[in-house]
């Protein structure tokens, strides 16, 4: 029903009032595309959708999404990218399509810094990692031990290379040295079913995914990928609190336009974003996913790009992970 409802919102308003500003008059006078680099349904899309449907409560002129899913979201950027930097054409970017597909890839259609300009971080989401109820590890220094002990005997999942469930898993690895086989899926769902089924030891995955596991008792959580604890959460420790200080792993996502967007359009768009995530219900609507908002200027947008690129690529490259065409 939660999808069926945000599916629905397929068309947000943006207006003249909020965006007519002095230095951008009459910005917009046309619809706005907003391009989601991923199929209808998913968080990205329901977030987005979330966030943008606030935009339309607060104004009043008409926003459009449009899905391009697609080569790990290379697809979507790539569109947005190739747009005419006038403010009518923007999109969703996120850990992967702006940070760590860069590493990950010998070559993307796209160049994060020569191509797209940052607008709007928008919110940040979690991974629980959760283990079989049934297993005799009970919390992330259970796991820890019984893998120095096994080396090369356990295995975890995610739902694809370079998901946040694999790169934090890989972070995970590399803090905690400890050797763990990784077994990529194709989804999330055949991942989770291995778990439950006992092939696999542990799982990275979403919180808004782990919570309905945890309550129903087919799974325990043992860490959150978070340097805090969270309120969807709040039994479960955060790894840093289990011993591996400074662990943190964020699936955020925000707003980005084609390079050469004006910049009084761009503050524009990031005002308009900052406004509708005060609103109460896209903050209990963000809670719901397990979701957080997030604040701050381009500026700040940027440095959050720039500080994940380089985290991630050290990653990938302690790993060894090859990189995809």
């Amino acid at each position: 029903m939660r999808n069926t409802f945000f599916r629905s919102l397929s068309v947000a308003a943006l207006s003249v009032a909020l965006f007519g500003t002095a230095s951008a008059a009459g910005y917009p006078d046309k619809p706005i595309t907003f391009v989601v680099p991923s199929a209808a349904g998913g968080s990205p899309d329901v977030l987005s959708r979330l966030i943008t449907t606030q935009i339309a409560r607060d104004t009043g002129a008409t926003m459009v999404i449009e899905n391009r899913p697609g080569a790990a979201g290379n697809i979507g950027i790539a569109l947005i990218k190739r747009a005419a930097p006038d403010g009518y054409t923007v999109g969703y970017g996120n850990i992967n399509t702006l940070a760590v597909n860069r590493s990950l890839f010998k070559r993307l259609p796209y160049d994060v810094d020569k191509d797209l300009t940052p607008v709007a971080h928008m919110f940040d989401l979690y991974n629980a990692l959760i283990v079989p109820v049934d297993s005799p590890v009970k919390s992330v220094q259970d796991l820890i031990d019984r893998a120095r002990k096994e080396p090369g005997r356990l295995s975890y999942g995610a739902s694809g290379v370079g998901t946040t469930g694999h790169m934090g898993g890989e972070l995970f690895k590399s803090m905690a040295k400890v050797d763990v086989m990784f077994i990529p899926y194709n989804g999330g769902p055949a991942a989770i079913q291995d778990l439950l089924g006992g092939r696999l030891d542990y799982l990275f995955v979403n919180t808004s995914e782990a919570a309905p596991l945890v309550k129903s008792g087919k799974v325990r959580a043992i860490g959150v990928s978070s340097l805090k604890r969270l309120p969807m959460m709040p039994d479960v420790p955060t790894l840093d609190e289990a011993g591996l200080k400074g662990y943190e792993t964020v699936a955020w996502g925000g707003v980005v336009a084609p390079k050469g967007t004006p910049d009084d359009v761009v503050a524009s768009l990031n005002a308009a974003v900052q406004k509708a995530l005060q609103a109460p219900e896209v903050r209990q609507g963000l809670a719901t996913l397990g979701a957080e908002p997030a604040t701050g200027s381009p500026a700040d947008f940027k440095k959050l790009i720039d500080r994940e690129t380089a985290k991630w690529q050290q990653i990938i490259d302690t790993a060894g992970i090859e990189k995809l065409d």
